[in-house]
């Protein structure tokens, strides 16, 4: 597979394909609706803080990538924004609305088990049963250009192996999701890259736009000389 996303590559495209199936009327997104998506408390793990700006170099990113396109409305100077995940001109990288649901879900929220995937999958395409939802991750496993997902060992203690996409590159393990949430309690988002970058970004937008203020008082004031 040559392609590799980054957290936040994986944040904006996860965004765009659930908004799609999610709100419909709202799809394409702007910036707005797009950023309020990435920094959602409710199905996101992490839970991030992105600004506006890093959302649209990400989008950026991902334009470049052919995975993503923006769309200006007749009359409106408002610019939305779509994916392209299943437009892209590769070969088979076209996904069908099963696996488009299951990638999404492992994109928004990382390794999970079938279970998990089948409940929180729902709202994008309702799985008939487990039997379904196994296959399709076969699938997934078996494409010609992939793997696109891996099995990853059982953990202790846990009745079901737990999935996890490979657009970010190789999985041999990762951690409990139990303890990841606890983890994520008890420490906040400072352990996560993605977010820890995030949130210097928006330090330094802030510190960018207070100095452009200071200096637009001091002009005032030498005007008055």
């Amino acid at each position: 597979m040559d392609i590799l996303l980054s957290p936040l590559e994986l944040r904006v495209l996860g965004c765009l394909i659930e908004k799609e199936s999610t709100t419909p009327d709202a799809y394409p997104l702007s910036l707005n609706a797009l950023t309020a998506a990435c920094n959602q408390k409710t199905n996101r793990d992490p839970v991030m803080a992105l600004n506006e700006d890093t959302v649209a170099d990400t989008l950026d990113a991902l334009i470049k990538k052919s995975l993503a396109t923006s769309r200006g409305a007749a009359g409106s100077r408002v610019t939305k924004f779509a994916h392209r995940f299943n437009h892209r001109l590769l070969d088979d990288l076209e996904f069908s609305q099963p696996e488009l649901a299951l990638l999404c879900v492992l994109f928004l929220r990382g390794p999970q088990t079938p279970g998990e995937l089948k409940s929180r999958c729902a709202r994008i395409y309702p799985f008939a049963d487990s039997a379904e939802l196994l296959a399709t991750l076969e699938n997934l496993k078996q494409r010609t250009a992939g793997p696109y997902v891996a099995q990853l060992p059982r953990a202790p203690g846990h009745k079901e192996s737990r999935y996890a996409h490979l657009f970010a590159g190789a999985v041999e393990s990762a951690p409990d999701s139990d303890a990841h949430s606890a983890t994520s309690t008890n420490q906040g988002d400072g352990d996560n890259e993605a977010v820890r970058i995030a949130r210097l970004e928006r330090e330094v937008s802030g510190l960018r736009r207070d100095l452009d203020a200071m200096r637009a008082r001091f002009e005032d004031f030498i005007k008055q000389f």
